[in-house]
């Protein structure tokens, strides 16, 4: 099922999110002091791609442990600069789409992907796209680690 809502969404829209995912990927790329933004660029553009089987999430879901160095004030620097330069308009890509999938009937599970996107686009830096499978798996680990 997963795949088949895959194309549903390359088809309906998603190959043009993706393609703006790119092109942000490679503007972050060019402009040098963009650089550390590319990173959230390319698990964002994964996470456009096939947005069903995957999920994002932050990296301290996933090693809670470990001292996420994007949870000073240089990741939500990299955020803020995140959303003057690519953000908005990614967010407002995926805000479009996901109304246009939303009005045809097959497209609404798509379109609801589109609109959860279009909040993770605002504000990427420190998010990672995983497979549902170990998403889950690590918000378990987490919370038996909080409530042990």
């Amino acid at each position: 099922m997963r795949g088949i809502l895959n194309i549903l969404n390359f088809i309906l829209g998603g190959c043009l999110t993706t393609l703006s995912w790119l092109l942000a990927t490679l503007v972050s790329i060019v402009l040098i002091f963009t650089l550390p933004l590319t990173r959230s660029c390319w698990e964002i553009t994964k996470l456009s791609l096939l947005p069903f089987g995957n999920e994002a999430i932050h990296v301290d879901e996933i090693n809670p442990d470990g001292k996420s160095a994007l949870m000073n004030s240089g990741g939500t620097l990299l955020n803020i600069l995140w959303v003057i330069f690519f953000g908005w308009w990614l967010c407002l890509m995926h805000i479009t789409a996901g109304i246009a999938q939303c009005l045809t009937i097959i497209g609404i599970p798509v379109g609801l992907a589109n609109l959860k996107i279009a909040v993770i686009a605002l504000w990427p830096v420190g998010r990672r796209v995983v497979p549902v499978e170990v998403a889950r798996a690590a918000r378990e680990a987490n919370a038996r680690r909080r409530f042990s």
